[in-house]
């Protein structure tokens, strides 16, 4: 083995006597201090993972529920420049050949309108109670296996293939739920559950009563009204079975990048847009990420710019009411370097408790506790956005910024005349 240099050996017996300093005055420090700068360290972390954590997961949650209400890992929908998916039924067979698709629902979908007292007599200038929406015929089994729209009711009962004259109202279009009302938009008022209601499509109406109310912070279940498919095609006079819209779910096989290029290789890129739910959401929502995460990164490093500066001034403070204890340990023979490197150990100790114990905290405690129960925020269920990478970055930048922060104000005292030190002048 080559003989090492009298450089490198000189550094590697200052880390060493660095380290046994290091040991020994942490050692004998308070243990109430020790506890505080570390206490300091733990927040420090959590502001620096747990702030842009949750405004991240704030996105997260709407994009989370967007897939598992709506869109499902992967939907197809019509080109912009028709109405349907073309070829639908020969879409739908080559969805079922997919290994990893689990379920899958197709739904119909037209503008419409709902109206109550519609056998009323109207008066002059007086406006009728009903709202223009979007209907959706669904095949009620299959639509419940892929998005759980049943756990979503809030009154009633979900619809059986069966109910050719019920229907499921969202939320949205009934007073009694949409509280937010403003010039030129009012909710149907007086309809619940058993409730008549007069569904139009096109120039074609029929009755439905009331079933169900469905309730989601998603704006294509909340904004709907629901019928069974068998009625919908007969009252938009859908003569061909083409869908507007086919969401997918996926087991564990398969991710939605891969199960998209798996389907336009199979030819279904050529009858209508194939897309993963992140791409079907509205460019908007991923501005808002970008912009959360900014904001969250701000927001931490102003906390990382404060824990600096706590070290800082700890370390500056140790530093200059033990002058003489450092002028004594030079005048012995211990090089400043292995000094400083004591104090730099010191900083590195406290950073490191601190990260571990935040570590704890958030996958321990803080992320399984949001994922069970989520921050309910109007338009989605908030979560805690943390990885392992992430969290294992922002340790990193914890622990580079407190061994600075230590560095700084040691160097600067450490500099001072050994005897000078010594002598406490």
């Amino acid at each position: 083995m080559p003989k090492k240099t009298s450089w490198f050996h000189r550094f590697e017996t200052d880390l060493a006597v660095g380290g046994f300093l290091a040991k020994r005055d942490l050692k004998r420090a308070s243990k109430w201090t020790t506890f505080l700068i570390s206490f300091v360290m733990l927040f420090t972390f959590l502001n620096l993972v747990v702030v842009s954590g949750i405004l991240v997961g704030l996105i997260q949650g709407s994009f989370d529920q967007n897939r598992k209400f709506d869109t499902g890992d992967v939907i197809i929908s019509p080109f912009q420049n028709t109405d349907v998916v073309n070829q639908s039924q020969q879409v739908i067979q080559i969805v079922q050949s997919v290994p990893s698709v689990q379920n899958y629902s197709y739904r119909y979908t037209k503008g419409g309108s709902v109206t109550a007292d519609y056998r009323d007599v109207l008066l002059k200038d007086q406006k009728a109670n009903s709202m223009g929406t979007t209907i959706a015929g669904i095949d009620p089994e299959k639509e419940d296996a892929t998005t759980h729209l049943s756990s979503l009711l809030v009154e009633g009962d979900y619809l059986k293939p069966t109910d050719s004259d019920s229907v499921l109202l969202g939320s949205d279009l009934l007073a009694t739920y949409n509280t937010n009302q403003f010039p030129g938009f009012s909710p149907i008022t007086g309809v619940g559950i058993g409730s008549k209601v007069l569904i139009t499509i096109g120039g074609s109406s029929k009755e439905f009563f009331v079933k169900g109310i469905v309730k989601s912070k998603i704006n294509n279940v909340r904004n709907r009204a629901f019928i069974i498919e068998s009625e919908f095609r007969k009252l938009a006079a859908r003569d061909s079975l083409n869908v507007n819209e086919i969401a997918i779910v996926l087991n564990n096989t398969m991710t939605p990048d891969q199960a998209k290029q798996i389907l336009i290789a199979d030819g279904v890129g050529e009858y209508g847009r194939v897309q993963t739910s992140i791409e079907a959401l509205p460019s908007f929502l991923i501005q808002v990420q970008d912009t959360f995460s900014i904001l969250g990164n701000v927001i931490s490093a102003i906390g990382l710019v404060v824990a600096a500066i706590t070290i800082f001034i700890v370390i500056f403070v140790n530093a200059i009411t033990r002058r003489r204890y450092i002028g004594i340990l030079k005048g012995i023979g211990i090089t400043p370097r292995a000094i400083l490197v004591s104090y730099m150990w010191q900083a590195l100790f406290y950073a490191i408790v601190g990260s571990l114990f935040g570590a704890l905290v958030v996958f321990g405690f803080l992320k399984p506790y949001f994922d069970v129960h989520p921050i309910n925020f109007p338009f989605s269920d908030g979560i805690l956005v943390a990885t392992v990478s992430g969290t294992a970055i922002r340790a990193g930048v914890l622990i580079f910024a407190t061994v600075i922060a230590g560095y700084i104000p040691a160097r600067m005292v450490i500099k001072q005349n050994t005897l000078d030190a010594i002598l406490g002048r």
